[in-house]
């Protein structure tokens, strides 16, 4: 392990679901180290410190204040983003937030212009893209291996949340819905294959107004639902491919992929984007079968017990190379871009949409932040 005066130091806000992701998957690199954690439920926060063995903090101020945290991880709750990561960025630490930025792309833009007006590195998930199959699919457009990408689709369908969450109401209500909850992960892939989109044009509307809730132990009968459930748009992108999207909770089964890419000499299959390793197939036009690409960097997950996922962490190892000069891929401004796109798939347009934002194409993840990654497997 790295001395610990080459390490940076990582506060932890909120010690909810996610947070033991990021407790077990920040041990993978030798270069971070959580610092401190804090939540407003003191009980989590406790529970968390003596868990993971981190020291806990009664405030975001004062774990914000200690010098050995050099970089503050957002975990509330969605609809939290904003007041919380305001305060964070106040503090003058950099600052990752689990996605989306905030609840909408009205609430996110002055963020990142606060934060680069304090000159610190603000940057969010989702990062499974730097992953395995991100990667491996980022090489093969690359490399032209489908030819011209013409068109790509991506299909953000149902979690169920109703048979499993004792209270899914959160999911659908404002900082909800099918595209801000999975379709942060679908639309960061495309835009790390095929670079940023020009317009949106839209469709959305609520499915069932009511929903069951038949979760044993469920803290609520029946949901009102407040927000658009079902959405279906076409994305022009500026590279001159066009995307299909659909985002709905009103999808229960099917038989379709997650992304597929469409070139002039064959057809992408990209992965469940929710996760950083698995494996990515291609079949061009001569071919009689699909077959599967290798992937061009190791597994992030690899190797870890089925008990310790799942894990996070590489877009917060982004971070911390961003801060020595390396190329920032989970900055704010590609999710804010990201979140922009979201936005107008989620509300629906009047007919097509022209951004106001956009981004650069990430860089591809090479050794950058994965010559960090322990070859020691994380422990509980």
């Amino acid at each position: 392990m790295t001395a610990q005066k080459d390490q940076l130091g990582v506060g932890i806000v909120g010690c909810g679901n996610i947070s033991g992701a990021y407790f077990r998957g920040l041990t993978r690199f030798d270069g971070l180290r959580i610092a401190g954690c804090t939540d407003l439920s003191e009980e989590l926060a406790r529970a968390a410190g003596d868990r993971y063995g981190v020291p806990v903090y009664d405030s975001v101020e004062a774990l914000a204040a200690a010098d050995d945290v050099d970089i503050l991880v957002n975990l509330t709750p969605p609809l939290a983003h904003e007041s919380v990561t305001r305060t964070l960025l106040a503090t003058g630490k950099h600052v990752f937030t689990e996605k989306p930025l905030t609840a909408s792309f009205a609430t996110a833009a002055p963020l990142v212009a606060e934060a680069r007006e304090r000159g610190v590195l603000f940057g969010s998930a989702p990062d499974t893209f730097l992953g395995s199959a991100g990667q491996t699919a980022r090489a093969a457009v690359d490399a032209g291996l489908i030819g011209e990408v013409i068109g790509a689709s991506a299909f953000v369908t149902h979690s169920k949340a109703e048979l499993w969450h004792p209270d899914p109401t959160f999911l659908f209500t404002r900082g909800g819905g099918p595209a801000l909850d999975m379709g942060p992960y679908y639309i960061a892939a495309l835009v790390n294959l095929l670079g940023p989109v020009a317009s949106v044009a839209a469709s959305a509307r609520i499915g069932s107004p009511v929903r069951p809730v038949s979760t044993p132990g469920r803290r609520v009968d029946s949901i009102e639902v407040r927000i658009p459930t079902h959405a279906s748009a076409t994305l022009d992108f500026a590279s001159g491919a066009i995307g299909t999207v659909l985002a709905s909770f009103d999808v229960w089964d099917h038989n379709l992929p997650f992304i597929e890419l469409y070139g002039s000499q064959g057809t992408l299959s990209v992965p469940d984007p929710n996760n950083y390793d698995d494996t990515v197939r291609v079949r061009l036009h001569d071919e009689a079968e699909w077959r599967e690409l290798p992937a061009v960097i190791d597994g992030f997950t690899c190797g870890v017990p089925e008990e310790l996922l799942p894990l996070r962490g590489p877009g917060v190892a982004d971070l911390a190379a961003a801060i020595t000069g390396e190329p920032f891929r989970t900055s704010s401004d590609f999710a804010l871009h990201v979140l922009e796109v979201l936005d107008a798939i989620a509300n629906g347009t009047d007919g097509a949409q022209a951004l106001t934002t956009t981004c650069e194409r990430p860089e591809p993840a090479t050794a950058t932040w994965r010559s960090a990654v322990t070859e020691e497997t994380a422990t509980a």
